[in-house]
């Protein structure tokens, strides 16, 4: 931070002896050939190309390895087209598109398992846009509705209730993944919704 005004306002007026710079996303996906990530992106590029079937791609948009493998969540690039006409705007790497993805992706696997090419496109998932962010051990904000617009979304908790909020579902979620019952029964509905109320979804998925 070069303000003045903001070392004044947090009583540091000379500024902090060191600062560390702990935000932004990098690419880790080393283990993949160069003919499939990105040159751009966060952090530099490094993501894994993906098609609408979260297929892995190559740099010029053919599959790569037959369309059998796929590339779901924080790892693939994010995001299919280019400003402004996107095909699926850029989605957040948070879990909630993660599992989302990883839902299309098995539904797609099934597809070509069973022998047919009739693959089911992916789309922004409704939940993407829902942004629960620790603040500290008692703060946090809650974030609903936002999409890729620059201002969208509505901060709406905040404080000691949204760190609550946070806590049950990171204790639900993780409940859920041990296969316990409390989990299973808040979250299942979460990816097998019947009808998609928002998001960039079909209405009958």
């Amino acid at each position: 931070a070069k303000s003045s005004e903001f070392w004044k306002k947090i009583e540091l007026p000379d500024g902090a002896d060191v600062e560390y710079v702990c935000i932004g996303v990098k690419a880790s996906n080393y283990f993949m050939p160069a003919e499939t990530l990105s040159d751009k992106g966060p952090g530099g590029g490094g993501w894994i190309h993906f098609n609408k079937y979260m297929q892995v791609t190559k740099k010029d948009g053919t599959v790569w390895c037959d369309g059998t493998v796929f590339a779901v969540g924080d790892c693939n690039y994010g995001c299919l087209g280019s400003p402004p006409n996107w095909e699926m705007p850029p989605v957040p790497k948070i879990s909630y598109p993660g599992e989302e993805q990883a839902l299309h992706a098995v539904k797609n696997m099934e597809i070509l398992h069973k022998g047919s090419k009739k693959l089911k496109a992916t789309w922004w998932p409704w939940g993407a846009g829902m942004f629960a962010t620790s603040l500290g051990p008692h703060d946090a904000c809650f974030v609903l509705a936002a999409n890729h617009e620059k201002g969208s979304g509505y901060m709406v908790n905040w404080w000691i209730p949204a760190a609550l909020q946070k806590e049950l579902i990171e204790s639900t979620k993780i409940n859920e993944c041990k296969n316990g019952c409390i989990g299973i029964l808040i979250w299942h509905f979460v990816h097998h919704t019947p009808v998609n109320l928002w998001g960039a979804g079909p209405w009958v998925p």
